[in-house]
């Protein structure tokens, strides 16, 4: 089953990650579970900006994501650079939606992956979802 990133989004952050030999298999390509682990890196990379470069839980508040999903739509191979763009879709009292694809920095245009999953904002203590910050509701799509 593939999942459609929706037309509605809003790019927020960019990263630019090297693929490591390490992150490859022994099939010779990158293994599927380091596409989730460059997701996470973009994702935690524009949070950590995005909250002024404090600890992404200093107030005793964050994001935890609930689901996520890739399409694997071509094979990484060691060497390259990928380019990691994030993006926010919708937003619900105390949840984001957010996209991600992944391409070469050589071949741009050329989606490798394309994914997401959906952050919850959660007070740490008690671990119950809370409204969103408003500077991520901003953010936001619609």
């Amino acid at each position: 089953m593939r999942f459609d990133l929706p037309e509605n989004k809003r790019l927020v952050h960019t990263l630019v990650i090297p693929v490591r030999w390490g992150d490859m298999d022994a099939a010779g390509h990158v293994n599927n579970a380091m596409y989730f682990r460059y997701f996470e890196t973009v994702r935690l990379d524009w949070l950590h900006q995005a909250r002024g470069g404090a600890d992404l839980y200093a107030d005793g508040t964050g994001p935890v994501l609930v689901n996520a999903f890739c399409n694997f739509l071509r094979q990484l191979r060691f060497p390259a650079d990928v380019v990691a763009r994030h993006y926010l879709g919708r937003a619900g009292r105390s949840s984001v939606e957010t996209f991600l694809t992944l391409e070469r920095t050589d071949e741009p245009g050329q989606p490798y992956a394309t994914g997401g999953g959906k952050l919850v904002w959660t007070d740490v203590s008690t671990e119950r979802s809370i409204p969103l910050p408003d500077w991520l509701r901003a953010l936001a799509v619609g």
